[in-house]
């Protein structure tokens, strides 16, 4: 139940629609609502300002659908990273107007737009390796209503090729940097740019990469400033911390 609801639920107990015992029924989703083998958060819009997304991996393709639907039946939008292909299956089934976005490897299922910021996030990647991480930022920063400018494949093995998007770059509110391997991207163009550079270690290298360890200590060790870093692969970390600086600027606390 979003403020919206709670909002309707006031006007319908002040306008004698709805009585006080009718409108505590409707209350009691707040602030989870218990399914046993989840707690659906419900108030997560009222605190964060944005649903609760449904880490996919780990859970069975029935209860992916069920929390998708349970969430859809109180006005949230669903957003579900990690999905597999068969747990998408299973969300279409009750759900059809769920969309898969494979390189994301996610779902969404949107029935009411996002507030739109107007500031853009630019989502850049070292290599083609990166971009499904690079994606799962994408995709998360559009369905919270942040505009997103992806720029791939512009590692420092080819620096010219990241010099020539200096431009848009410049224009970004925040940029995401995904990098495996050594993890430098991030650090060059922290180098260039005057806003905040979050930064992403993929699992992406051979053996002594350690699974985006290398990368991961490589961006921690950073010397450039204003830069910060989240865990390997978590792309979805990156992008809702870069569409909370995005409401700031805008002044949507």
């Amino acid at each position: 139940m979003d403020e919206k609801n709670i909002l309707e639920l006031l006007n319908g107990v002040s306008a004698g629609n709805l009585s006080p015992n009718n409108a505590l029924e409707k209350l009691r989703s707040l602030p989870f609502e218990d399914m046993d083998f989840a707690k659906v958060d419900l108030h997560r819009p009222l605190r964060k300002g944005y649903p609760e997304t449904i880490f996919c991996q780990g859970k069975t393709p029935e209860q992916i659908a069920a929390i998708s639907l349970r969430m859809i039946e109180h006005g949230q939008n669903v957003l579900g990273t990690r999905c597999s292909q068969d747990a998408y299956a299973a969300v279409q089934e009750v759900l059809p107007e769920a969309e898969y976005h494979d390189a994301a490897r996610a779902f969404t299922v949107t029935i009411d737009s996002p507030p739109q910021s107007t500031g853009t996030i630019a989502i850049v990647c070292a290599g083609t390796s990166d971009i499904p991480v690079a994606e799962e930022a994408a995709i998360t920063c559009a369905t919270l209503g942040s505009p997103v400018d992806r720029i791939y494949d512009v590692g420092v093995a080819g620096l010219h090729r990241l010099l020539d998007q200096r431009e848009r770059l410049a224009n970004a509110t925040v940029i995401i940097v995904c990098a495996g391997m050594e993890g430098a991207l991030p650090s060059v163009v922290a180098g260039l740019v005057s806003t905040l550079v979050i930064a992403v270690p993929t699992s992406i290298g051979y053996g002594t990469s350690f699974n985006g360890l290398a990368a991961l200590l490589g961006m921690l060790n950073s010397c450039a400033t204003g830069l910060t870093v989240v865990n390997i692969d978590n792309g979805f970390g990156a992008a809702v911390a870069a569409c909370t600086i995005n409401r700031l600027v805008d002044g949507k606390h």
